[in-house]
């Protein structure tokens, strides 16, 4: 069973239909809608200040999600993939985005509707990432443009993907194939 820790006064929010693999720990001022999951290894905590997060977001293993004491605050939208062993550090990630795995997101940057930050990139604090856009690299830069459509439905599809495979530990009956 995930752990789940109240502390300051805040006990987590977990909206319904989540999933919280055994190993994952959220703490405090956690707001979490329906429909998520959070992966094995996974950290999401707020003890020092706000995490929301929307419905269908996946969270993948290793990934940690933390702010800055009274400073910084992550927003997560609806239908949003964070990869594998990602760091979200008080950032605001928009609907349909997709965080590359390995990932550094830092305090105070935004990352648009559908726009996808490549694996192993550092985006530094303050960073602009309009809708639509991909950015990659160490610190991340602009590459292009994508696509609108391709883009929220590429990402539409993963979020939904990460639905169906926690399905498969807590339905027993839960197709497979898909």
């Amino acid at each position: 069973m995930a752990l789940i820790i109240p502390v300051r006064g805040f006990t987590p929010e977990i909206g319904p239909d989540t999933f919280l693999a055994e190993n994952a720990t959220v703490v405090g001022d956690v707001v979490m809608g329906s429909e998520c999951s959070v992966w094995f290894n996974t950290v999401i905590r707020g003890d020092v200040n706000s995490i929301r997060i929307g419905n269908r977001v996946n969270i993948q293993d290793g990934s940690v999600l933390h702010t800055l004491y009274k400073k910084s605050t992550i927003e997560i939208g609806n239908d949003v993939s964070i990869g594998h062993n990602v760091t979200i550090h008080g950032a605001k990630i928009r609907d349909y985005a997709l965080i590359g795995m390995g990932a550094v997101v830092m305090d105070d940057a935004e990352v648009g509707e559908n726009a996808l930050v490549a694996a192993g990139s550092v985006v530094l604090s303050r960073t602009k990432i309009g809708p639509n856009e991909l950015w990659g690299g160490a610190p991340a830069k602009f590459i292009k443009m994508v696509d609108p459509e391709t883009s929220r439905e590429l990402n539409k599809k993963i979020a939904h993907n990460y639905l169906r495979y926690s399905r498969w530990y807590t339905d027993p009956e839960a197709p497979t194939d898909f």
